[in-house]
């Protein structure tokens, strides 16, 4: 077992989708020069004791990424991203973690603080945003793992639902621009997002 600050939370970052309407893993796109995963642990590594990331054990571009690899296990193999969830928490607490952050690899401007106010809230708890529940930002206890393998052996593999049975905390994000969850779905909207980025990007560089 690898040594960790077992006192602050773990984080996953979530890549078991087809990605069907990107036409490719958006995963791995380059977005500003960087692969989309690449962006998001990035922003989750100065928050969480350590980042995972979950995605096939034969994907040739995960070890790219820096990170422990956590594939999903075999009898939950594209089940979708509650998969995900079941074989991180699982690794969580092999690494002697009691909770675990949840992100997908599609949020390039997730909260910089989405760890510590999850946290702050205790385990379980999930985002909010002007839209709604966010069940892909989470806080999952590692206790939950059973909850979680009853879901997906029903065949009810809904983060949303299991938050909701598991009666999670509510943690509203203010988000002024709209992105800190927007998921990239199509290639429109990556390029959407890049541009905001490079935007965002300039005006910060304008003030200074």
């Amino acid at each position: 077992m690898a040594e960790y600050h077992t006192d602050a939370a773990p984080a996953v970052v979530l890549a078991g989708g087809a990605s069907s309407r990107m036409g490719r893993p958006k995963a791995y796109l380059p977005f500003l020069g960087t692969p989309l995963a690449g962006v998001v642990i990035e922003r989750l590594r100065p928050q969480a004791a350590v980042v995972y990331f979950n995605a096939r054990a034969d994907d040739p571009e995960a070890a790219r990424l820096g990170v422990p690899l956590v594939p999903d296990g075999a009898r939950w193999r594209g089940a979708g991203p509650l998969a995900g969830v079941a074989a991180a928490l699982d690794r969580a607490r092999s690494d002697g973690f009691a909770a675990l952050v949840t992100a997908p690899c599609d949020a390039p401007f997730l909260p910089l603080d989405l760890v510590a106010r999850l946290r702050a809230a205790g385990a379980p708890a999930v985002a909010f945003s002007a839209s709604g529940p966010e069940p892909m930002f989470a806080l999952w206890p590692v206790e939950a793992l059973g909850a979680v393998e009853a879901a997906l052996a029903s065949g009810r593999a809904s983060p949303r639902a299991v938050l909701d049975a598991l009666k999670a905390a509510r943690v509203n994000f203010p988000d002024e621009s709209g992105r800190a969850f927007a998921n990239l779905n199509t290639r429109e909207e990556f390029a959407a997002a890049e541009a905001a980025a490079l935007l965002e990007t300039a005006q910060a560089g304008g003030a200074g």
